[in-house]
């Protein structure tokens, strides 16, 4: 428990750095953009819940998959292909800003301690 709540720490302080950046403000923005409108789609043309689509667009920008549920319509599955290529990479820099931040807070930390 000891360690989550480490990580935790960790990941929140590289989230509080990574705002103060605008490309990471730029990026957050996309994904949240991309994380609605995927979520409206899937609702809208695949009949699925507001819950199950936001969840669909979530394991998909994070490249992890949905097992169970795959489009069932040609336009969703066109929108779908769409999706992941421009999601995917917006979604992996998001991380890496993140991951930068984290690094940063670190070296300062170090350094302070130094």
């Amino acid at each position: 428990m000891l360690s989550f709540i480490i990580t935790l720490k960790r990941l929140l302080g590289g989230l509080w750095h990574a705002f103060k950046k605008k490309n990471f403000q730029v990026l957050f923005v996309l994904i949240i953009f991309m994380l609605l409108s995927g979520t409206i789609f899937y609702v809208k043309e695949e009949g699925l819940s507001i819950v199950d689509a936001l969840y669909f667009c979530v394991v998909t920008l994070s490249t992890v998959g949905h097992p169970s549920f795959e489009p069932q319509t040609s336009l969703g599955k066109v929108f779908t292909m769409v999706y992941i290529i421009a999601g995917t990479g917006l979604f992996l820099g998001l991380v890496a800003h993140i991951a930068y931040a984290i690094f940063q807070a670190n070296d300062k930390k170090d350094a302070d301690e130094a």
